[in-house]
C-alpha cells in the first residue's frame, strides 16, 4: 500500500472528529470572527470527549471573496484569521481591539468588513513593530524558506493599489512580476510577508498544542485555484486559461456547474517534476498531519467549459478516457511521496468506476455520505453502514450540502426510506433523538475515519443552533447568496466546551 508510512503516523483504527470552518467559531476575545488561537480551546475540548481529528474548511488567502474555495494564493494563509489580542507588543493597538467587538455580536459574519478593518488595524501593528523583527533571524528565515512568500506579497501589494481589479486589467507592465516592482513596492511587500509570518506562527502554534493532546488536525486542499490568483499571475504555463472547470448536469444540479477555475496543464506540471504540487504540500506540513484532496476525480478527468458556453456544452479533458486512470494514479502517487501527510479523497458525485479501486490500493480513503449511500432490495432502500469500506472517512452532511435537519424536512423521497430502514414512522421533523441516533450510527460503521460538521451534534439542542434551520447551512452551491461562507455558529465557543449536555451527548454517540 503506498500510504503504509502515512498510516503508521496516524494508526489503522478507527478516529472520530469533527468539522468546522474556522470563519464561523467565535470566543469572548475574537476580533469579529474565528482566529488561529480560538481553536486551542477547541482542542482541550475533543481530547476531553475523546475525539481526536479536527478538520477545517480551507484557510488560503481568498482576498475579497467569502468563499474559501477562490483562493487567490495556493500556499499563503489568510490573515483575517489572525488572532489579535495575543500579538505581542500592541502597545495602545490594544485598545482599538474593542472597536471589533460589535463585529463578533451579529449572527453572520460581516467579513469583508472585518478584513478591512484587520488589515487597517494590522499595518498600525506592522508599522510599529516590524522594524525590530525584520532583523531577527528567525523572520530572515522564514522569509528565505518560502521562496513563493514574496511573489505573492507583490501580488497582494498591486491588487491593493488598483482597487482589487483583476490582474489581466492592470497596466501592461505588471501583468508579470519582475524585480523592478519588488523594489517600488518594498514596504506593502514587507507588510504582506510580515502577516504571513504572524499567520504562520500562530498557526503552527495551534499545530504542536494539538500533537500535545493527541488530536490530529485535517486541512482542506481545493484541487483548483482563483484565475486573479498570484499563482496563475506568476506561473501562466501552468495553467490553462482558455477553459474553466465545471461539472456535467447530473441530478442535484440538471444544469451543470460552472466554477471558473482554469485547468491544469498537467503535461507543462509533469516537465517541472510537479514542483508546483510539491512546494504546496510541503507548505501545509507546517500546519496540519492529514488533508483533504478536494473534488478527486478531478486529477482523473475534469469537465472543461469554454469561454463563453454553458456548462451543457463542455467535454471532459482528458478527452480520450482512457488515459484518465493513469494520470489520476500518476498525480496520486506524486503527492503521496511528496509529503507524509495522509490525504483523505472527496470522491462525491458522479465517480468513474476506476476511481475507488485506485483510491483503495494506494491507501487513501474515500468519503461516505450516509444520506447518499443506498443499496436496493425489490423497491425498498437500505443504508448500508456495515458495508463501508474501512479506507473511507463517514459524515452525515458536507459544507455544500442540506444539515441532516434540513434534508430530512426538504427531501421526503429519501428521509422516508430512511426512516423505514430505521423503523420510524416518518415525521417531517427530525427529532434530537432521532439525530442522535443518526449520528451514533455514522460513528459506528467500519470507517477508519467519522468527522461530522460540529453544527450537527450542536443541533442536538435547540438553544445552539439558530431557530430557522436555514441558517445552519453554510453554502449553496451554484449560488451568489450574500449568506454563502458567512456562517457562523450561535454558541460561543467558551458556552460549547461547558455545556454539560452536549459532552454527555458525544459520550453516548461514540460509546
Amino acid at each position: 500500500m503506498r500510504t503504509d508510512a502515512h498510516w503508521k503516523q496516524i494508526g489503522l483504527y478507527p478516529h472520530h472528529g469533527i468539522c468546522l470552518p474556522l470563519s464561523a467559531l467565535r470566543s469572548r476575545k475574537s476580533c469579529g470572527i474565528g482566529e488561529f488561537l480560538d481553536l486551542l480551546p477547541l482542542i482541550d475540548w475533543c481530547s476531553s470527549l475523546n475525539l481526536d481529528c479536527i478538520q477545517f474548511l480551507p484557510l488560503n488567502d481568498s482576498g475579497d471573496d467569502p468563499s474559501p474555495y477562490n483562493a487567490l494564493s495556493s500556499c499563503a494563509i489568510d490573515p483575517v484569521y489572525l488572532s489579535l489580542a495575543d500579538l505581542p507588543d500592541k502597545g495602545p493597538l490594544q485598545e482599538e481591539l474593542e472597536a471589533f467587538i460589535p463585529f463578533t455580536q451579529t449572527q453572520r459574519i460581516p467579513i469583508l468588513e472585518v478584513k478591512r478593518q484587520k488589515s487597517k488595524w494590522l499595518y498600525k501593528y506592522y508599522q510599529r513593530t516590524f522594524s525590530s523583527l525584520s532583523k531577527t533571524s528567525v523572520y530572515q528565515d522564514f522569509v528565505k524558506q518560502h521562496p513563493w512568500l514574496e511573489t505573492y506579497a507583490l501580488f497582494k501589494s498591486l491588487k491593493d493599489e488598483y482597487g482589487w481589479k483583476e490582474w489581466k486589467d492592470w497596466p501592461l507592465e505588471y501583468r508579470t512580476p519582475n524585480l523592478k516592482q519588488m523594489s517600488e513596492k518594498r514596504d506593502s511587500i514587507d507588510f504582506q510577508c510580515f502577516l504571513q509570518f504572524h499567520c504562520f506562527n500562530q498557526l503552527s502554534k495551534v499545530r504542536s498544542h494539538a500533537e500535545e493532546k493527541k488530536i490530529f488536525l485535517k486541512g482542506d486542499i481545493p484541487i483548483l485555484l482563483s484565475p486573479d490568483s498570484a499563482d496563475v499571475w506568476a506561473h501562466p504555463s501552468f495553467f490553462k486559461q482558455d477553459l474553466a472547470a465545471g461539472a456535467p448536469p447530473d441530478f442535484y444540479n440538471p444544469l451543470g456547474q460552472k466554477w471558473g477555475f482554469p485547468l491544469f496543464d498537467w503535461d507543462a506540471m509533469r516537465h517541472s517534476g510537479f514542483t508546483w504540487w510539491k512546494r504546496r504540500l510541503q507548505v501545509v506540513e507546517n500546519f496540519f498531519h492529514i488533508y483533504r484532496i478536494d473534488h478527486v476525480v478531478g486529477f482523473f478527468r475534469i469537465w472543461a467549459i469554454p469561454a463563453g458556453k454553458k456548462p451543457t456544452e463542455g467535454f471532459f479533458v482528458p478527452s480520450d478516457s482512457s488515459l484518465w486512470p493513469g494520470q489520476g494514479r500518476e498525480i496520486l502517487e506524486m503527492m503521496i511521496d511528496a509529503s507524509p501527510l495522509l490525504p483523505i479523497a472527496e470522491d462525491l458525485g458522479t465517480i468513474p468506476p476506476f476511481v475507488r479501486p485506485i483510491l483503495k490500493e494506494l491507501g487513501i480513503c474515500s468519503t461516505k455520505v450516509v444520506r447518499w449511500e443506498r443499496r436496493w432490495q425489490g423497491d425498498k432502500s437500505y443504508i448500508p453502514y456495515s458495508e463501508y469500506e474501512p479506507f473511507s472517512m463517514t459524515t452525515v452532511s458536507t459544507p455544500d450540502s442540506d444539515t441532516l435537519q434540513l434534508w430530512w424536512k426538504k427531501y421526503p423521497d429519501e428521509s422516508i426510506p430512511f426512516a423505514h430502514f430505521k423503523k420510524w414512522t416518518y415525521q417531517p421533523r427530525l427529532s434530537s433523538e432521532q439525530q442522535l441516533e443518526i449520528l451514533r450510527d455514522a460513528h459506528h460503521t467500519p470507517s477508519y475515519f467519522h468527522i461530522n460538521l460540529l453544527q450537527e451534534y450542536l443541533a442536538l439542542f435547540p438553544e445552539l443552533v439558530w431557530p430557522d434551520p436555514e441558517d445552519e447551512r453554510i453554502n449553496i452551491p451554484g449560488t451568489l447568496l450574500p449568506t454563502n461562507w458567512t456562517y457562523r455558529f450561535r454558541p460561543f465557543i467558551e458556552d460549547i466546551i461547558t455545556h454539560k449536555p452536549l459532552a454527555e451527548a458525544f459520550h453516548k454517540i461514540l460509546k
